[in-house]
């Protein structure tokens, strides 16, 4: 540095306290001392190192900048005001209503490309950035992730950091804001830096521990990050919580508040002054990824024939992958089982291994997605869950990221209840914006898993696939259209006396019910809800006029599956049919398909059963 940066580079900072108090001032609640503590470190970042063009976030040679302590975003607006991309009148508008400035960042502002605030997620995105620009863009950007102390105490940042040591990831720099104070007292190391190199060490990243205070230090560091090859580099800072203002420095019980006297605070730290930054631009360059290479040819098969939608899942994303340059692929260590298996073997510099860690797998597809690639991540529909939050957060990030679960529900037999997806379709119909699919055959399946690629108004947000682990005959022709939000009506006759609503493999025994009961003399309707959300809200409606009563059939609990979807269809006043449901209500053991089937009551003779008993009791016509 010049001999005058060093003193620009601090008043810098004080002004982003300066910035973050009187945010928070304005609007009464936010976290001024958590921005504080970094904001020597933010100085830094945005006058010398940061490569970023604020008139075109999607260049691509830009940084990526990620707040992982997002609840220090006024410490981020103030940057913001800073760089002249808003003004003070703006900054004051800080978490009122109809404000972008939000108490945690999200992509409404267009600076930020994944929401925080959810700790222990800005360094698993992270990593998904830094692989697309490593392995896929190949472009000299950098991934800075700022964390705070408090969240490496989350699991998910360690299967981050185990990951970003294996893939080499020299184009990432974390750094740890570490002003040993949480929001209940002090933190589980405290302001002991070696405690937090010594793991990430252990893991294979390199470490640099500073003042997180003296500016000339902090450059030092990340210009050393910035040299560092061959892997990953953590900034490890020691700061002050509330540094500059003497009532709240360093001292318990001030989290998440405004300051008591913020004009006395202001003025003990210079009062606020005029400032800009000239914040440098990327060097040019190229949009990296591909777009489409060829013509999508899916795979095709025939009536009668007997294939998993696993598989057809697996050859139709390779097909996808081949006629498509910006389709990528993961998968946690089962991709043998998911049939990912068959895209890495086409397009393996597509593909990531993600390993067992289900968090680091959405993550790495949310990073994906903001370098404008589009994912599909898969594993088994069970291990999902262990990632709820981050896919929670997908939303909210408004990110495009395609989830793939496989062997769901009971019809996977022997290996008993740990391995079976039971709670999927509640827990990806609970997600603001979501659409659930849920395809019976293999035609079916390779037409939605290539609409899931589209983005459209209709599949935007979070996309959501369940696949089956055993093989079902194929009902649909290899030309038949699948629209989201759409349905298939598969069974139907004048004499109808109930419908039978139906997704995956229960279409299946729904259809071997239906035959079942036409020997008896019983017609009932069949219908395919291949899409579960949103659901075909009109050929619900339909059947229940036509038929009068609607009886779910569905491999998955209860609560939040099927049933709920079709349940809700008639909540706004509606004429309310009579329904049932017959859904997974036992705790399963270990049982072949079809006795797995039976137990749970979702087998065709039991599906049969249920209908003669509602005819027999005359509950339907």
């Amino acid at each position: 540095m010049q001999s005058k940066e060093p003193t620009a580079v601090a008043e810098l900072g004080r002004q982003l306290r300066v910035d973050a108090v009187r945010a928070a001032d304005a609007a009464g609640s936010g976290h001024p001392t958590s921005s504080m503590s970094a904001a020597d470190l933010a100085a830094m970042l945005l006058t010398r190192h940061l490569r970023y063009d604020f008139d075109r976030p999607d260049h691509p040679g830009n940084d990526r900048l990620v707040l992982s302590k997002g609840h220090a975003s006024p410490l981020l607006y103030a940057m913001y005001r800073a760089a002249g991309v808003i003004d003070d009148e703006e900054l004051l508008t800080f978490r009122r209503r109809g404000s972008r400035l939000e108490g945690h960042p999200t992509p409404r502002i267009p600076w930020v490309d994944v929401a925080t605030g959810s700790l222990g997620q800005g360094l698993p995105v992270g990593v998904g950035v830094a692989l697309a620009g490593k392995r896929l863009d190949r472009l000299p950007y950098r991934v800075w992730v700022v964390s705070g102390d408090s969240e490496m105490a989350e699991g998910s940042v360690w299967e981050a950091v185990e990951h970003a040591a294996d893939q080499q990831l020299d184009n990432l720099t974390l750094i740890i804001d570490v002003n040993r104070l949480g929001q209940r007292g002090p933190t589980r190391h405290g302001r002991d830096l070696s405690a937090y190199s010594r793991r990430l060490r252990a893991f294979g990243w390199h470490t640099v521990e500073i003042d997180g205070h003296d500016v000339e230090a902090i450059d030092r560091a990340f210009e050393e990050a910035s040299a560092t090859t061959g892997r990953p580099t953590a900034v490890i800072a020691a700061t002050r919580k509330g540094s500059g203002v003497a009532a709240v420095e360093d001292k318990e019980g001030m989290h998440g508040k405004p300051l008591k006297d913020a004009q006395s605070a202001v003025e003990e730290l210079g009062g606020p002054h005029p400032v800009h930054v000239d914040v440098q631009k990327p060097p040019a360059a190229r949009t990296p990824h591909a777009t489409r290479s060829g013509h999508l040819s899916l795979p095709r098969y025939d009536l009668g024939d007997e294939v998993a939608t696993r598989d057809a899942y697996g050859a139709a994303l390779a097909a996808l992958g081949s006629a498509r340059g910006d389709v990528v692929a993961l998968d946690g260590e089962v991709g043998d089982s998911t049939r990912s298996q068959a895209f890495a073997e086409e397009h393996p510099e597509r593909f990531f291994e993600c390993y067992i860690a289900e968090q680091q797998l959405v993550a790495a597809a949310v990073g994906l997605q903001i370098r404008g690639y589009v994912p599909y991540a898969s594993t088994f529909a069970a291990f999902l869950t262990r990632a709820h939050d981050f896919v929670r957060m997908a939303a909210i990030s408004r990110a495009g990221i395609n989830l793939v679960g496989s062997h769901a529900g009971v019809a996977i037999g022997e290996d008993g209840p740990s391995q079976m997806g039971l709670e999927d379709l509640a827990l990806f119909r609970s997600v603001h914006g979501s659409t659930v699919l849920y395809p019976c055959d293999a035609n079916q399946t390779a037409r939605l898993v290539a609409g899931m690629a589209q983005g459209d108004a209709h599949t935007r947000g979070v996309r959501y696939l369940r696949t089956s682990r055993g093989a079902a005959p194929v009902v649909y022709g290899p030309d038949e259209e699948f629209p989201v939000g759409g349905s298939k009506l598969l069974r139907s006759g004048d004499e109808d006396r109930l419908t039978l609503l139906a997704v995956g493999v229960t279409v299946h025994e729904s259809l071997r019910a239906a035959d079942l009961l036409a020997r008896e003399g019983i017609a009932v309707r069949v219908l395919d809800l291949y899409s579960v959300k949103p659901v075909d809200e009109q050929a619900v409606q339909t059947a229940a006029e036509l038929t009068g009563c609607l009886v779910t059939v569905e491999d998955h609990h209860p609560q939040g599956g099927l049933g709920d979807a079709v349940a809700e269809v008639f909540t706004d006043g509606r004429p309310a049919p009579r329904m049932v449901r017959l859904a997974v209500g036992n705790m399963p053991g270990s049982a072949t398909p079809q006795e797995q089937l039976s137990a749970a009551g979702i087998d065709a003779e039991s599906i049969a059963a249920a209908v003669k008993l509602l005819v027999e009791k005359a509950i339907v016509k």
